[in-house]
């Protein structure tokens, strides 16, 4: 069986349809079928929606009445991580796919996240974020070019972390995440590498994403996102004595010259007119910015987890 969790909060206009697709791919794939208890390869599927508050139980629960396989789990609201922890324990597949309310992935995404796990060596798979903001204003450039960016290290680097918005991965390598991790999906990738699996990257695999549209929120959710790396709980030792071809350590995954490093190609190829090359320019100095910010937060103050995770209300 396979497992799709959907954590989500407060998202009634946009989970309807990251559970339709999800849906829509298992209905139109050859090899999967919705509705019958057992499919012909003898793969079957739950979706759980899992979420604190009444809308997003209203709109599971309509889901269930027509699709069985739709459940819902009412969390806590102590956070994305402890939502998690709870749906790995409910969760009955032997994969797990994960993904967010307020995103949807694109048609055939399901089976293509899935495919690389035949592989037994294969411990994860990444999908790719595709921002649907218009380009045309300049956090939505922001938008794309960071995905962009984001494309082109999981296509050349070996030490990537998987994508929250959509990734696919063997559900008895991973049990409980600390409820305080700020990138889950970066310390799950970590996990499981340090068990001698490995981890793919599925540019096919796509998931839409609406990115903040204003420097409040991007800062907020970037916060949140990329200071998670900088989390003491992010540098762990493997799990065996390293050797020449281990990976580097999680917290080497991202930093600032990473980022710099990674960028500069982009920031001469990707602008297609000097509007562009100027709003990459005003990306530099708020990525350094954020760093700055995440230093501040994170190492100097030491903000707690409920603190710095807050709703991104644009994003919705």
């Amino acid at each position: 069986m396979v497992s799709i969790i959907i954590t989500t909060y407060k998202e009634p206009k946009s989970l309807p349809k990251a559970i339709e697709a999800f849906l829509n791919d298992i209905r139109n794939s050859e090899k999967f079928v919705i509705g019958r208890k057992t499919l012909p390869e003898g793969q079957m599927f739950e979706i759980l929606v899992v979420g604190p508050d009444k809308a997003t139980a209203g709109i599971a629960e309509g889901f269930s009445k027509k699709y069985p396989q739709v459940k819902y789990l009412e969390d806590q609201g102590r956070g994305k991580p402890a939502a998690l922890n709870m749906a790995f324990k409910k969760a009955q597949g032997k994969i797990l796919v994960l993904s967010d309310g307020d995103v949807w992935i694109g048609e055939g995404s399901l089976e293509k996240v899935l495919e690389p796990l035949k592989d037994g060596s294969v411990g994860a798979v990444s999908g790719r974020p595709i921002s649907i903001n218009s380009r045309e204003e300049m956090f939505g450039y922001w938008s794309h070019f960071l995905t962009e960016a984001a494309h082109e290290m999981r296509l050349t680097s070996k030490n990537f972390p998987c994508s929250g918005y959509l990734y696919a991965l063997r559900r008895d390598l991973i049990s409980k995440i600390p409820e305080d991790i700020l990138s889950e999906d970066a310390f799950i990738t970590q996990i499981i590498r340090n068990k001698d699996y490995k981890v793919v990257y599925v540019p096919g695999a796509q998931v839409y994403v609406k990115y903040p549209d204003n420097f409040r929120d991007w800062l907020k959710q970037k916060v949140r996102s990329t200071g998670g790396y900088q989390q003491k709980l992010l540098k762990f030792p493997p799990a065996r004595p390293a050797r020449e071809a281990d990976p580097p350590s999680a917290e080497k995954m991202r930093g600032l010259w990473q980022e710099i490093r990674g960028g500069v190609k982009l920031f001469f190829t990707y602008p297609k007119n000097l509007k562009e090359f100027w709003w990459t320019i005003l990306l530099y100095f708020a990525r350094i910015y954020l760093w700055l910010a995440i230093f501040w937060n994170i190492k100097i103050r030491k903000k707690k987890f409920a603190d710095i995770w807050q709703p991104v209300e644009s994003t919705k």
